[in-house]
C-alpha cells in the first residue's frame, strides 16, 4: 500500500505520503497559480510514487453535514477517480488545518500559508488518521517496561 494524502483547496494542494510502515510524512504542497499545472503535477506524482491509494481530506462542518466545500471535495474526488482508475478514501479532516497550524506563530501563518506548508502537515494529519485506521500494525511487546 502506498498511499497519497491530500489536502484539497482551490489555491494550494497540501500532500503527504504513507505506506504500509504507518507512518505520513508530508510532501511539498502544489501551489502553483495554474490549476492545470497543479492537476498534473498530481498525476505525476502518484505516477512516480506508484500510489496506490488515495486519501482525501473531507470537511464536514461541524455538525457532521456535507457544506459547500465537501461538494467541492467530492467533485474533486470523482475526477481523481475518473483519471487515475485508484480508489479514494475521503476522510472526516474537521480541524486538522487548525492543528496543523496551531505550532506556527501567528505572524508567521500569513507567510507559512502562502507556502503550502500548512496544507501539507493536513494532509499529513488526515493520511496519518486514515493509516491508523486501516493498517492492522502488530501491538508492542508486552515485555516492555
Amino acid at each position: 500500500m502506498k498511499c497519497l494524502g491530500i489536502d484539497w483547496g482551490e489555491r494550494r494542494i497540501g500532500l503527504s505520503f504513507g505506506d504500509e510502515i504507518g507512518v505520513a510524512t508530508p510532501l511539498p504542497a502544489l501551489i502553483d497559480a495554474d490549476a492545470d499545472k497543479r492537476w498534473a503535477e498530481l498525476g505525476k506524482i502518484i505516477r512516480q510514487r506508484r500510489i496506490t491509494d488515495l486519501v482525501v481530506g473531507y470537511p464536514l462542518n461541524m455538525d457532521e453535514t456535507e457544506g459547500f466545500k465537501a461538494k467541492e471535495v467530492e467533485k474533486f474526488a470523482r475526477r481523481l477517480d475518473a483519471e487515475f482508475k485508484l480508489p479514494v478514501h475521503l476522510v472526516d479532516e474537521r480541524l486538522t488545518s487548525y492543528e496543523a497550524e496551531s505550532s506556527i506563530p501567528k505572524s508567521k501563518r500569513r507567510e507559512v500559508r502562502a507556502s503550502g506548508l500548512i496544507d501539507s502537515r493536513a494532509a499529513t494529519i488526515i493520511l496519518q488518521d486514515f493509516l491508523e485506521e486501516n493498517l492492522s500494525l502488530p501491538p508492542p511487546p508486552e515485555d516492555l517496561p
